[in-house]
């Protein structure tokens, strides 16, 4: 999958709603729990943490790793370090431990998230992506929306722990797999995924001139496919495509019929500027078409949400853009009521 995060914007998908097992691309929840975490003032990066020996007899050395060993003492801000740029599955672990208390209630954190993201076809059973006989499985939707929601919710964290080429710890340098970042323009993350059952996954994006893409590949059965697959899939979005703005904020669309209202209709406008990807081929233009599921009704706010523009693309899927009510409308008195009724019976 291939989105265009600035126009909502699908460029690219096949089976983007099949379930599949992400292995390490896993910790990208466990890194954006922790980022709301800390932008909620619940964990501090400067918070000093001691291993303890069960997590370091139960993970340090297991798969991608930090090689924490029991009494090292390190801060929550190097932990992510580890996990955003070797993928440490130690790191990952006593992340959740510390912030959660447990596993337990650490997965439940991640699981309450991808669900208020409207993550429908992931789960989690795991804060790593380490095998646990299928309990962890999500989406390619899934995973693009989580990738634009740890972006542009927390992008100071995403830039200060994410896109670094390597870091050293226990004097030992490890490098990121990261395909696309100092290979690809614009790049700067997110994250790979292996395991046997797997295969090779990897979420990545990249910002050039204002348009961040954000793509998914899963199940590759090389690295080299999936690397090579991810850099000309995520040249070829940028190159094949140009943004266009379509409308600006504030423009107005239509009228949203309204029930039991002191109006029976309310005007709508968009809510911010509207783009879209266009292919450069001449002459591609861009359609509109007014949706809601209505009638809406009263009471209804200034700057309530209560229908979208449907931007459709020659060759692409059409993506909705939110519409908000541009005046208040009141609940119908008794005497509007009555109006209400007589108008619609003519």
């Amino acid at each position: 999958m291939l989105v265009d995060q600035s126009a909502g914007q699908t460029l690219f998908s096949r089976e983007v709603d099949r379930r599949f097992i992400p292995a390490s691309v896993t910790k990208v929840m466990t890194v954006y729990t922790a980022f709301d975490l800390i932008d909620r003032g619940k964990l501090d990066l400067n918070r000093k943490v001691v291993i303890d020996k069960d997590l370091a007899d139960e993970w340090g050395g297991e798969g991608s790793t930090l090689f924490l060993e029991a009494g090292d003492e390190l801060t929550v801000g190097q932990l992510l370090l580890g996990v955003t740029t070797v993928s440490a599955n130690d790191g990952a672990v006593a992340i959740g431990r510390i912030a959660a208390g447990s596993d337990e209630a650490w997965l439940a954190l991640m699981n309450e998230n991808a669900l208020e993201l409207g993550m429908s076809n992931s789960h989690f059973g795991s804060p790593n992506g380490y095998p646990d006989e299928g309990r962890t499985w999500t989406s390619a939707r899934d995973l693009a929306v989580l990738a634009e929601a740890l972006t542009t919710r927390f992008p100071d964290l995403y830039k200060r722990f994410f896109g670094h080429r390597g870091m050293r710890f226990h004097d030992i340098t490890q490098t990121n797999h990261d395909p696309i970042t100092g290979v690809v323009d614009g790049a700067d993350g997110i994250k790979t995924g292996y395991t046997r059952q797997a295969g090779y996954n990897f979420v990545g994006s990249a910002v050039r001139d204002g348009r961040r893409l954000t793509l998914v590949i899963a199940g590759a059965p090389t690295a080299m496919i999936r690397n090579r697959d991810a850099r000309r899939l995520m040249e070829w979005g940028f190159e094949n495509f140009t943004s266009e703005r379509l409308l600006p904020a504030g423009a107005a669309i239509g009228d949203v019929e309204v029930q039991e209202g002191a109006a029976l209709s309310v005007p709508v406008h968009t809510e911010a500027e509207v783009f879209a990807n266009l292919p450069r081929e001449a002459g591609a233009r861009a359609g509109f078409s007014l949706r809601y599921r209505g009638p809406v009704e009263a009471p209804i706010r200034k700057g309530d949400r209560i229908a979208t523009l449907r931007v459709t693309v020659p060759g692409q899927e059409p993506h909705d853009v939110p519409l908000v009510a541009a005046v208040s409308v009141e609940r119908a008195n008794a005497w509007q009521r009555l109006r209400n009724g007589i108008v619609r019976l003519l």
